[in-house]
């Protein structure tokens, strides 16, 4: 039986295998392995310098492979022109963390996962811990990521004889690694509109510096349901009421207290001292409205900063 790695360089030409099926000519083995194969994985495996990993007989891994769409699909959600621009942008050091958080020690098949733990711990280490994504086994298997984006499972159980591979149609997201930009580019089903708006402000330099930041992150329901009509400067105004300086977790949020944003306009364009609000007990946040804002989830951790997601766009004065 073949190794992980073997199997990875190998599902290409099965997917080219079955494509070619029927007489029908879909294309050579290249442009198969492309369309449906897994060279960008292996790519980011070689220049992470995790093929020992894959190939050592007693490795015992379970291993979640995505597809070259999956990485094509987050290369474009990046802002690359391609997966291969994406892995050769990244350095090694931050592969080797996006890889680690697709492997789970030990050998589990499918069956394994349904009847195991709603959280697996994974290879990928943050912060002295290892880091855990969240399973759904109702229907198939779906891994919720660190960014609270969903991968399917499309193929289990292919194995090998150091562990077991499972293709996913999704690059799963680690803590820690992209920045709070790229965190919500890599959620667009949550985040596309908070992220559109921040290009529109000029704001992707500010929160893709070093900061730390906290930013409180609207979901795309949110801004649906938000006053239309903001000039830019507004919008701005409007985003950056949603930051504060500092990463504060949510073990760390004190409550009841107004604590100070980076929003120092008002709406009317008057400079003030930084616009505050105040985070509640019981996991509301109080802006200059009558409705308060919901906090969804926390501590999505970026490497510049922690995101909680909230499912109101909130108003400053």
């Amino acid at each position: 039986m073949k190794t992980l790695l073997k199997w990875i360089s190998t599902l290409s030409l099965a997917g080219f295998l079955a494509a070619c099926g029927g007489g029908t000519n879909h294309g050579n083995p290249a442009e198969v392995a492309q369309a449906n194969g897994f060279s960008a994985l292996g790519a980011a495996v070689d220049k992470a310098g995790l093929t020992t990993t894959l190939t050592d007989p007693d490795a015992n891994l379970t291993v979640f492979a995505p597809t070259d769409a999956a990485f094509g699909a987050l290369a474009n959600q990046l802002g690359f022109s391609d997966a291969g621009a994406m892995v050769a942008a990244l350095s090694a050091a931050d592969l080797t963390k996006i890889l680690t958080y697709h492997v789970v020690p030990g050998t589990r098949y499918a069956a394994d996962l349904k009847a195991g733990a709603a959280t697996q711990s994974t290879a990928y280490s943050f912060e002295g811990s290892p880091t855990t994504f969240a399973l759904n086994t109702s229907s198939g298997v779906s891994i919720t990521d660190s960014v609270l984006a969903t991968s399917n499972v499309t193929n289990a159980d292919v194995r090998a004889n150091n562990g077991v591979i499972h293709v996913v149609d999704k690059v799963l997201i680690p803590p820690g690694v992209l920045n709070l930009v790229q965190m919500a580019q890599a959620n667009p089903g949550a985040f596309s509109s908070l992220v559109s708006a921040v290009v529109a402000t000029d704001l992707v330099s500010t929160l893709t510096g070093t900061g730390p930041f906290t930013v409180f992150a609207p979901i795309n329901d949110a801004f649906t349901a938000a006053p239309s009509g903001l000039s830019t400067a507004q919008l701005r105004s409007v985003l950056t009421y949603h930051v504060l300086s500092g990463q504060v977790l949510s073990t760390a949020i004190p409550f009841g207290t107004p604590v100070p944003t980076l929003d120092t306009l008002t709406l009317g364009g008057a400079t003030v001292a930084a616009q505050t609000i105040t985070i509640n007990s019981n996991l509301t946040i109080t802006d200059t409205t009558a409705s308060p804002a919901n906090i969804l989830a926390t501590d999505v951790r970026a490497s510049n900063g922690v995101i909680h997601v909230i499912g109101k766009v909130m108003i400053p004065n």
